[in-house]
């Protein structure tokens, strides 16, 4: 059945539109392509580099320690693959953390602009698409892998600014793609209702009627998911009204309307934005996201960790400075920690109207825009992947020399059944995309 056929099916019934996106993809409508494929990609970003000593593995293979950087890792190490060696080579205009963000995921040159960086040039937006669009374009291009939103884009106190430091998705040159870093505009935008709070006190209300109609035409496995939909809506709208609760350990700011975008909050906005990403994979709104914490050179003060300094500023301290290396570690323990949190909630979801979960056929990748923080290198960027995505064998650590990260770039595509010959600058695609398998 073709999909204009399925949407007049659903309004002769006297279905809502802003019911069509979730009721299409239920299996017992016979709607849903059985087969259809259901890999998903999400990139998260955290800024300023690692301390190499407490986050890279020293050992190579399925037999590894991870260090203190890596540590909540543990529960899912079989599932994860740590890549050592990657190094974005792109050079031109632009200071390196404006590099590190701008290239990182299109593999190639910023454009030159007058956003002054570090000691270098001044530079503009880049000059590419970014990889997650890129793979977003193929999948929207075909009716059977094609999602309401297509990609989305997440952000934690991303800068309201937009300049080259903020920015690390394109969806083409010169096209850069701001993240939304608020848990309600994202919810509004996922659930299409106004930002007043008097409409989004019932977000449900003008479906009830639609899921009555169609219950009884669903198998007892979708009534099941249109229930558990209906659930999370009701739960996250209630949240989202609540005053934030006083969390052990760190003083969050009790706010009459809920979590404002303000830096002690940054845990409770990162939980908050997490739990959208997911429900967001689990309602096939998406195949694509990406989730970007601060920017380049992004300067929060982590509080709930008994940390002062901002995150920027103890990047530039010398290796030698013990107190600002253990601080930069725990910094990047706590990033490893949502990023857990990522893959705890995609593992707890089940895969709609398929075996396994969630995590199962996504590919999560933990990057930044520097390999260290004091000396701004571009190499040995940090790249871990978790999750399920052909072509990546899981449970290892591995150290693959100096590799342009544009090869990784074609080994994501590859990953998703997009066999393209070269991405970015064409000079550093080598041999093609990097073995993974």
């Amino acid at each position: 059945m073709s999909e204009l056929t399925r949407r007049k099916f659903l309004r002769d019934l006297g279905v809502s539109a802003g019911a069509l996106p979730f009721l299409l993809n239920l299996p017992s409508l016979g709607f849903a392509q059985h087969d259809r494929p259901k890999q998903r990609l999400i990139v998260m970003f955290s800024p300023n580099g690692v301390v190499p000593p407490t986050f890279w593995p020293d050992e190579v293979g399925e037999v590894f320690e991870l260090k203190e950087s890596l540590k909540p890792l543990e529960p899912f190490k079989k599932r994860s693959l740590i890549v050592h060696g990657i190094c974005d080579r792109i050079r031109g205009d632009g200071d390196n953390h404006m590099r590190g963000i701008g290239c990182l995921l299109t593999g190639t040159e910023l454009f030159p602009g007058n956003i002054q960086g570090g000691s270098d040039t001044p530079a503009g937006w880049s000059s590419g698409i970014s990889i997650d669009q890129e793979i977003k374009n193929f999948l929207q291009a075909d009716a059977a892998t094609r999602t309401r939103f297509g990609s989305l884009e997440f952000g934690v106190l991303v800068p309201e600014r937009a300049d080259t430091w903020t920015r690390m998705s394109y969806a083409g040159a010169n096209k850069p793609i701001a993240p939304i870093d608020d848990p309600y505009r994202m919810f509004d935008k996922l659930y299409g209702r106004k930002k007043d709070q008097e409409s989004l006190s019932s977000v449900l209300d003008d479906l009830r009627t639609d899921m009555r109609k169609l219950r009884g035409l669903l198998s007892v496995d979708d009534q099941r998911l249109l229930d558990d939909h209906a659930h999370w809506v009701r739960e996250m709208e209630h949240e989202l009204r609540q005053e934030v609760p006083e969390d052990v350990g760190h003083a969050v700011p009790q706010l009459e309307l809920g979590v404002e975008d303000k830096n002690d909050n940054m845990p409770r906005i990162s939980q908050m934005q997490i739990d959208l990403l997911v429900q967001s994979f689990a309602a096939d709104f998406a195949r694509v996201a990406t989730f970007q914490f601060t920017n380049s050179v992004g300067e929060p003060r982590m509080r709930w960790l008994g940390i002062e300094d901002g995150h920027h500023s103890l990047s530039h301290k010398p290796d030698k400075d013990e107190t600002a290396q253990d601080q930069l570690t725990r910094i990047n323990k706590w990033y490893c920690e949502q990023f857990v949190y990522l893959l705890e909630r995609l593992d707890a979801t089940p895969e709609p109207g398929g075996d396994g979960t969630l995590l199962d056929n996504t590919l999560v990748v933990w990057t930044n825009e520097l390999g260290k923080g004091n000396n701004h290198t571009l190499k040995n960027t940090p790249f871990v992947f978790a999750g399920g995505c052909p072509g990546f064998r899981m449970g290892r650590s591995l150290r693959v020399g100096e590799v342009a990260h544009n090869r990784l770039l074609l080994a994501l595509a590859h990953g998703f059944g997009h066999p393209i010959e070269r991405f970015g600058n064409p000079d550093y695609c080598g041999d093609g995309p990097l073995s993974l398998s």
